[in-house]
């Protein structure tokens, strides 16, 4: 996976980690109101002050904007948890990020054009408070001119058909770090390039050389029929969104559609794969695979994976994607519960060597609701004696507020679910339980508190404190434990806000061990506040307002924004935490810390406890193939990663890829079933997921320890 896609994950992580509300004892109404302002009376005044070709449209700024823009920025100086004065600095900040989002890749703006928008810079903090919106828009009017001129220029390439694959040349396809070309000549070149990149995909997906060209010349008409749809709406929008990313990664602006679409998400059921997709750039990414649906059970496409090809059915004709819409995918995709959908993706682990792999998903209904935790039993044995181990899978946070608000005793949650699932693993005597978040982005807090109550006695759970610091303690109130025996939390870089809340005060009370990766550092309160309310008399429908207002910390005092829960045994991660997680967004709020809340820690976690435990994995790898499989599996997968340019030279990169597909059928021969197989009469766990295998290996020798 290259840097340009895991700047797009980062991003898309921001959108699926969900909002925490108001679901506890805290509360994030504002406590002094916003005055509301009268409908701005007049279209703003919009002359385009670089000259562009005479046959594009130009978009301007509407009307209702005005006043959406001063309420916005209202908004975030009242109630945003980091008091950030609107001044030039910001300004500065709010610039470059929009140019990032039109043209984070340096493809499309010339040095001069850059150069010509500096004028901007220090002003728009002005310009924000006074609702003038002219200058994202004289410089969005620039590039879409260069989007039209790059269309033409690729057009012209893929007509000439002059590509050499015998040359030993690269293309780097990460060029953040670069500057702005100084002219045609020398962006012509780096197109040149990446076109000739593109081509030399299909060729080695299979494809001849005039169905390339053909796939290709597809594909950039479709560029063109995208930017020819963007409206005022779309652009106002991004610009928007370059101002409250400012102030943090996690506040961020609706346009009334965005909106509408984010409300119908939350709340309906979902027909197809059971994974949410975005578009970023050229690629359909799907965003995260909903726990519980086809895709996840199924497990053969995984979050960040690119989708480049669509089929309906057995035989369908495979259509590419590429270059869509994100609205035109989803509906391809979407079909009848009990069909067959086929995608053509590019799998995230492969990095710029990703060729496309075609998997099948019968489609099914899947309601976000309905993804509900599952435990399963691992019976093995070792050297030192038997285990018999139990897992519980926590997909998210969830609890059917309907119902419980309704009065109906009978309501799905998480607590109530895991509640009877500990109790039939202690009916079947199980030696420890393993709790797995790897893929729990969070949900409801409520839910994790009262998580936490089944495994401590009783005391605080969080703490939260508002955008006024004011400071809360939100408490475990049961008094008993269902459960006291060794318990172990498994956690990703992809557990999030309600998932480090528990694990943190699991952590905190000494009450089980975190093994794992570092979790994602998601520490942070949001509020969706409809932009309606403060210009009531507008008749024209006006977008909403994702905004931070309050961060989370741990009974210890210190919080879990931007670090985090570290695990106390850490396993190999496939991830960069200055890449992928909270730390890597540059406008993350600081770690922090505030006093301690009154809590009394149980003995089950010692420093005598951990040792051992580390003893024992450090033996492992000495010994154990799968564990030293997982260590360069990660490996390769960083370096992958990290990788800024690639070869367009054909026969090395044939040769890169048939390496790799004789790694992998090698690999898979060693692997085996998901299931206990008898060696050397020991009933031995060989597992295909082994980050899950070597943590029950851990649990067990926590197990161990305490019969020792």
């Amino acid at each position: 996976m290259n840097s340009k896609i895991l700047i797009m994950i980062k991003k898309n992580l921001i959108y699926i980690i969900p909002i925490i509300l108001l679901i506890a004892g805290f509360s994030l109404i504002p406590g002094k109101e916003i005055k509301s302002l009268k409908p701005a009376a007049e279209v703003p005044e919009f002359t385009l002050q670089i000259e562009v070709n005479d046959t594009i449209k130009i978009l301007k700024p509407e009307r209702k904007n005005i006043q959406e823009t001063i309420i916005i920025t209202e908004l975030l100086k009242a109630y945003h948890y980091r008091k950030l004065p609107l001044d030039d600095s910001v300004s500065e900040v709010i610039y470059h990020n929009y140019l990032d989002a039109l043209d984070n890749n340096k493809l499309y703006f010339f040095k001069q054009d850059v150069e010509s928008f500096d004028k901007y810079k220090f002003y728009i903090d002005d310009y924000l408070k006074s609702g003038n919106l002219d200058a994202p828009y004289q410089i969005f009017a620039v590039f879409k001119e260069r989007y039209y001129q790059r269309i033409a220029f690729i057009k012209q390439m893929l007509n000439t058909n002059n590509f050499d694959f015998t040359l030993d040349e690269e293309f780097v396809y990460d060029r953040d770090e670069m500057n702005w070309v100084a002219d045609e000549n020398e962006l012509n070149n780096v197109w040149r390039r990446y076109i000739k990149n593109e081509l030399l995909n299909l060729k080695l997906s299979g494809k001849e050389m005039d169905d390339a060209i053909e796939v290709l010349d597809k594909r950039y008409d479709r560029y063109q029929t995208v930017i020819q749809q963007y409206n005022s709406s779309d652009v106002y929008q991004v610009f928007m969104n370059s101002f409250t990313e400012a102030y943090d990664p996690h506040t961020s602006y609706f346009n009334p559609i965005t909106a509408e679409n984010f409300d119908i998400e939350m709340s309906k059921s979902l027909e197809g794969i059971g994974a949410r997709l975005t578009k970023d750039g050229d690629y359909t990414i799907v965003v995260n695979v909903i726990p519980g649906g086809p895709a996840f059970k199924l497990d053969n496409i995984h979050d960040n994976d690119r989708i480049v090809g669509v089929a309906q059915g057995e035989d369908g004709e495979m259509i590419d994607v590429v270059g869509w819409r994100n609205d035109d995918v989803v509906q391809l995709i979407r079909g009848k519960k009990g069909t067959t959908v086929r995608l053509n993706i590019l799998e995230a682990e492969d990095g710029a060597n990703a060729l496309p792999k075609e998997i099948i998903i019968v489609r099914d209904e899947i309601n976000i609701e309905d993804t509900r935790a599952e435990s399963k039993v691992y019976d093995f044995s070792r050297q030192e004696g038997g285990y018999k181990l139990g897992v519980i899978t926590i997909p998210s946070f969830y609890k059917d507020f309907k119902n419980a608000r309704g009065g109906n005793d009978d309501f799905n949650s998480t607590t109530r679910d895991v509640r009877k699932l500990v109790a039939d693993l202690m009916e079947k005597e199980v030696d420890g339980i393993m709790i797995d978040l790897r893929r729990n982005g969070g949900g409801a807090l409520d839910e994790a508190i009262e998580l936490t109550g089944l495994f401590i006695k009783e005391g605080p759970v969080v703490q939260v404190k508002d955008y006024q610091g004011r400071i809360s303690k939100e408490n475990d109130k049961s008094g008993t434990v269902l459960y006291d025996g060794p318990l172990a939390v498994l956690t990703s870089r992809l557990s999030a806000s309600a998932s480090e809340i528990f694990a943190a005060a699991i952590q905190d009370y000494n009450r089980g061990l975190i093994v794992g990766e570092q979790s994602f550092g998601k520490g942070t309160v949001q509020n969706l506040v409809g932009l309606q309310r403060y210009i009531p008399k507008e008749e024209e429908k006006l977008g909403q307002l994702k905004l931070t207002m309050a961060k989370f910390y741990r009974v210890d005092g210190g919080s879990t924004q931007n670090v985090g829960v570290a695990p106390d045994l850490k396993l190999p991660s496939t991830f960069d935490k200055k890449m992928v997680g909270e730390s890597s967004y540059p406008s993350a709020l600081p770690w922090d810390k505030i006093p301690s809340s009154d809590y009394s820690p149980v003995s089950n976690i010692s420093e005598s406890l951990l040792q051992a435990l580390h003893e024992e994995y450090n033996e492992r790898i000495k010994e154990d193939v799968d564990l030293q499989d997982l260590i360069a599996d990660t490996k390769r997968m960083r370096e992958n990663r990290s990788k800024k340019s690639v070869s367009l030279n054909e026969e090395k990169r044939r040769k890169e890829r048939d390496e790799e597909e004789n790694r992998r059928k090698a690999q898979s021969d060693l692997e085996g079933e998901i299931t206990s197989k008898e060696t050397s009469a020991l009933k031995k766990l060989k597992l295909k997921d082994v980050y899950l295998q070597e943590s029950l290996f851990v649990l067990a020798d926590m197990v161990a320890y305490r019969d020792s």
